[in-house]
């Protein structure tokens, strides 16, 4: 039988990634990492992904959950820097948020 781990491993995401998958569609962590790795091959699910992040940042910060918040800014940050498929746009527009912050 696979394990979570199992299934992180043949995917293209990190863990935190898969989790805000998870999060933000109010599914368990495999489903997560099925979903994701379907995405992060799919022509816009790069995209797709980048605004399940946003929208858990928004919710978090909507529920005052500011340290949770700032930890799926790192993911964002993080899935921008590694998913090339990533435009420079995106990538000042998190600069920009990392200065706020």
């Amino acid at each position: 039988m696979l394990r979570l781990e199992d299934c992180l491993a043949l995917c293209d995401l990190s863990e935190d990634e898969v989790l805000a998958i998870a999060e933000h569609e109010h599914i368990p962590e495999m489903a997560a990492v099925e979903l994701g790795n379907y995405l992060v091959h799919s022509p816009d699910g790069e995209r797709c992904i980048k605004a399940m992040i946003r929208d858990d940042i928004d919710a978090a910060l909507a529920r005052g959950e500011r340290t949770h918040a700032l930890a799926l800014r790192l993911v964002l940050r993080n899935f921008v820097l590694e998913h090339p498929r990533c435009d420079e746009r995106i990538r000042r527009e998190l600069r920009a948020l990392e200065r706020r912050a």
